[in-house]
Formats: structure tokens, sequence, C-alpha cells
């Protein structure tokens, strides 16, 4: 070894040693500055570290996880550092109902995060403020009823679909097959027949690679006449139309295909509750074709589609919201640009609001005579202006879908499994989805 290279060594090892102290120190000022601020009305939060902030205290599996042990310690308002942007976090019903109810004006504006600023640049309707998100709102909401969503036009499309699908399960012939896949594809189908104008075939490769990257949903855009109306400052261009139809059609894949995942996977797992959700379907319905106005004659049915929703959770943090001025909210002072996380989580598994948080209780939603009620406490699709603006959709898919599945097959477990074996623990990604599996689909009609 050259003395050249002992030296780098000794050079390296010594700015380690420097650059560790330099960090240690920058901590405990830091954390001294933290502890007199606290004292002050900022949120509390546990101390971080300079540059990472608390990123080593989360679990990086189950984030939303540390966010709920941490909401015990420091209150339903607090302060976490993801590296060195400060997050509030908002916990538990009352705090999260009030801040994005309430306070909506405040607590309103979203804040996107770094990779998506740079793939949407501030368009579409998802991760966009102030005049343009509502123009794309407004725009998409009129244009998404116009074409049928929640109408009986839109019933229509879901209902068709439903036998499409029926026709896949019942080829695999009660062997154990993957759902995902095929719910994913009848699921985006509704949305494409209100975007586009048409549903596809399962098989079709432009479709199947549409729906499996959620990335090339943006083809169809309308007549460029929109570009022509002598407007020069409209919101109405095409960086913003295509970015509102990707993300209306990501948004209208994912999250229903993940939650009826989740719901088929209940049943199989708790086979005494699909035997009450089959008996009432067979009691009311028969052999005829689910409507959407069936859902007020199956309360059952029903409880179980929303106890599917708030147990899995599939959206355990809200989108990033931001501050759009200072506020002091709870006793605490938030300044104007923070970013804000609302745990949905913290709602949908309050134990202040709901008799079994963690477990899978259908009498969430019913009263003592059996009938459906509906619960505040309930916001899967979160709330404010910024609730998803396709909730109505999604209910009426959940509710078509689930119900023509169960009226035609039995869910059980792959016969290798067990129910007891079976996995409810999510894999954590965009949403929070089923971990892999397999289902049977034998047929009872």
């Amino acid at each position: 070894m050259g003395i050249l290279d002992i030296f780098l060594q000794c050079f390296s090892s010594a700015f380690l040693l420097w650059a560790l102290t330099v960090l240690l120190l920058i901590y405990l000022i830091s954390s001294s500055s933290f502890s007199t601020k606290n004292n002050g009305k900022e949120p509390p939060g546990p101390r971080s570290f300079p540059v990472l902030g608390n990123l080593l205290q989360l679990d990086l599996k189950k984030p939303y996880h540390t966010l709920l042990e941490l909401s015990k310690k420091y209150g339903s308002v607090f302060t976490i550092h993801l590296g060195p942007q400060k997050v509030v976090v908002l916990a538990g019903y009352k705090t999260v109902k009030e801040a994005l109810g309430t306070y909506d004006d405040v607590f309103g504006d979203r804040n996107p995060m770094r990779i998506v600023h740079e793939m949407a640049h501030g368009h579409g309707v998802v991760w966009s403020n102030g005049d343009s998100w509502k123009e794309m709102r407004r725009f998409a909401l009129t244009n998404l009823r116009d074409f049928g969503m929640g109408k009986r036009a839109c019933e229509d499309k879901i209902t068709e679909e439903c036998q499409h699908l029926i026709e896949v399960f019942k080829k695999f012939k009660g062997e154990a097959f993957d759902t995902t896949q095929s719910l994913s594809y009848a699921v985006s189908n509704i949305i494409c027949s209100i975007v586009y104008g048409s549903r596809f075939e399962y098989n079709d490769p432009e479709f199947t690679s549409s729906v499996n990257r959620i990335s090339r949903g943006g083809k169809l855009l309308g007549s460029p006449s929109i570009q022509e109306s002598g407007t020069t400052n409209s919101h109405f261009h095409t960086d913003n139309l295509l970015m509102t139809v990707i993300q209306l059609f990501a948004a209208g894949t994912e999250t229903t295909s993940t939650t009826l995942r989740w719901a088929l996977l209940f049943m199989a797992k708790y086979p005494k509750i699909q035997d009450e959700v089959q008996e009432e379907l067979r009691r009311v319905i028969g052999d005829r074709q689910v409507q959407v106005a069936d859902r007020k004659n199956l309360p059952f049915t029903d409880a179980v589609i929303h106890e599917t929703q708030r147990l899995s959770s599939i959206v355990p943090t809200a989108l990033p919201h931001k501050t759009t001025r200072d506020i002091t909210f709870h006793g605490h002072f938030i300044e104007k640009g923070t970013t804000v996380f609302p745990l949905l989580t913290s709602v949908l598994h309050d134990p202040d609001e709901w008799e079994r948080p963690h477990s899978f209780y259908p009498a969430h939603f019913l009263d003592k005579e059996k009938k459906f009620v509906k619960r505040d406490a309930f916001i899967p699709f979160s709330a404010g202006r910024r609730v998803c603006l396709g909730e109505g959709l999604a209910r009426m898919e959940l509710f078509l879908f689930f119900a023509t599945l169960l009226q035609h097959f039995r869910f059980t477990p792959a016969p290798e499994v067990s129910e007891d074996e079976l996995d409810l623990t999510p894999s954590v990604g965009l949403t929070l989805s089923p971990s892999p599996h397999r289902l049977c689909a034998v047929s009872c009609m």
C-alpha cells in the first residue's frame, strides 16, 4: 500500500469521525430547540435526526402503523419529519373530520410529492391546486355525470361487465386462481366505457398493458378544438386534459378492484358471513340480475361491503394535504404551507367509534333490527373538498360486482390452504392490497 493510499484512508476516517461529531452536535442542538418549541404551541412529536428526520423510527413496510402508535403517545395532532420535511399528522375521527370539514379551506390544498410533480407538473385533478384544480374537478364531474356516472346507463355498463367476469371465473371450473387481473380488467372496463366510449376484451394486449401500467390512459382526449377557442389563459390545454384522463383511469381501476379482492378474501376467510350474504341474495334476488335498487333490501350484503372498506382501509393515509394559511388547531400552531397527513385508517379503526375496530364485524353497519345504518366515521373516500370525485361510481361498482359474484359463486381457499391460514396481512404500495393468494370460485347457480 502506497503512502498516498494510507493518507487517503486516514483522511477518510478522520472526515467520517468529524462528520459524525457534527451531526451529533446538530442533533443535540435541534433536540434542545425542538423541546423549546414543544413548550410553545407547535404540535409535539418524536425527536428527529438531522437529514434523516424520523425515517429510522418508521416501519417502512407499514408506516401507517408507526403513525398510529405515535398518535397514542403524542395525541391526535403531532409532528414527524420525513427527512428534512416537517409533516403534521392528524389522527382520530373527531380531529380528521374537523380539519377536512370545518377547516376545509385551510387543510384543503394538495402538496404533491416531488416525483408526482415531475410527472404531472401541477396538471390534472388529483395533485393540482387553485383555479386549475377547481376547473378540472368541475370538468371531470360534469363529464362523468353526462356519460352516465350514477345513472341507469352506468348501471347497465356494470351489469354487462359482471357477465363477462362471471364467464372468466367459470373457466377455472372451481380450481384455485389469482383474482387480481380479472377483477382489475373488469373494474377498469367501467371507467374505459365512460371515458373512452367502449369496453375491452380481457386479452386485448393494448388494454392489458394500460391496466397493468396505469399510465397509458390518456390516448382519447376529445377534439383539439378546445385549444382553438381563442382563450389564452384557459386551463383546458392538452397537458391538463391528458393528466386528468390518466388520473381518472388510474383511480377508477386500482381502488375498486383492490377492495373487491379484499371482499372475496374475507368471504373465503369467514364462510359463515358468506353464508349469510348468499342466503339474503337467494331470498331477495333469486336468479335474476342484481340491480342498484336492490341495495335497500339487502342490508347485510351492504353492511359486508362497508365493513370490507372499513377494515381493509386500502388508503390508510389520505394523499398529502397542505395548509393554505397559518392556523391554531387543537391548541397547536401550524404554519402556512405545512404538509399534512390525514390518517384515514385512524378514523376507520378508531376504538371510540367502532365496537370491534380490528375485526371483520358487519354488525358495525346494522341496527338492532338488522337494518343498514350509516356511520359518520366511515370515510374511506376521505372528506371535504378533496373527497374522491368517483365515490358514487365506486359505490355502485362495489355493490353490483360483489353481489353478482356472491350470487353465482362460493369462494373458498385454495385446497392447500385452510381458512385459518389465509393471510390478511396487507401488501403495502399505492394502496393496501391483499398479499398474493389464490381462491376457488365454485359455481352455485
